[in-house]
């Protein structure tokens, strides 16, 4: 779940000063899908590049270690977590085993969060690498396609290391974002973050 305590608390940025940020390179609009597109145009990402109060430093694990276009890749057996000890694996559609990738690249994008001192992180929801609430439950071109809750394999280092994550489909939260980095921003208190929304809760049963 997010932090929005953690948000509220976060500094008040300026140019000088920005906030430092970390963001899934593919929610940038950066062609690094597994099939060489965005994945789609994200407005509640994009908004945040429009202001000079933040730095953005985008990266894209999976494009790290295995280019793009590239094969689809899910986690099998469990969440990011599972990955990262061990129980789990992250598998292609055609079943080639990509995991010691992908914990290299996650590696790599805990490394720049560190050197960066990033603040908080916007990544791609249900991604195997940046997954936050969701993520598929094995491989999504299956008949039989599920979903879990949990992170992705570079979002759960990133969590384990103390940092902050949030997805571009968190909007409550990311309205608490947007005050930080724009005065003139009023928070729009009808939205929902992704686990309050009535698909999230009808599909893993929650209330």
């Amino acid at each position: 779940m997010t932090d929005r305590k953690y948000l509220k608390q976060l500094r008040v940025p300026t140019e000088d000063n920005p906030l430092r940020l970390l963001m899934s390179a593919c929610l940038s609009g950066i062609t690094c899908g597994w099939d060489g597109t965005a994945n789609g145009s994200y407005p509640s990402a994009l908004k945040i590049l429009e202001y000079n109060t933040v730095k953005v430093i985008k990266f894209c694990p999976e494009e790290f270690s295995f280019g793009a276009p590239r094969a689809m890749c899910d986690i099998h057996g469990g969440t990011g977590f599972d990955v990262l000890d061990g129980k789990a694996k992250l598998l292609t559609e055609h079943g080639a085993d990509w995991t010691e990738g992908i914990i290299i690249a996650a590696e790599k994008m805990l490394k720049i969060a560190q050197q960066e001192k990033i603040e908080i992180a916007v990544l791609m929801d249900i991604s195997a690498a940046c997954g936050t609430q969701v993520i598929y439950d094995g491989n999504r071109f299956s008949c039989n396609k599920t979903y879990q809750i949990g992170a992705g394999v570079a979002a759960a280092l990133l969590i384990r290391n103390g940092f902050k994550v949030i997805s571009q489909r968190d909007y409550a939260s990311l309205e608490i974002l947007y005050s930080k980095i724009d005065p003139a921003h009023r928070i729009d208190a009808s939205r929902l973050d992704h686990h309050e929304t009535e698909w999230y809760k009808e599909y893993f049963k929650t209330t």
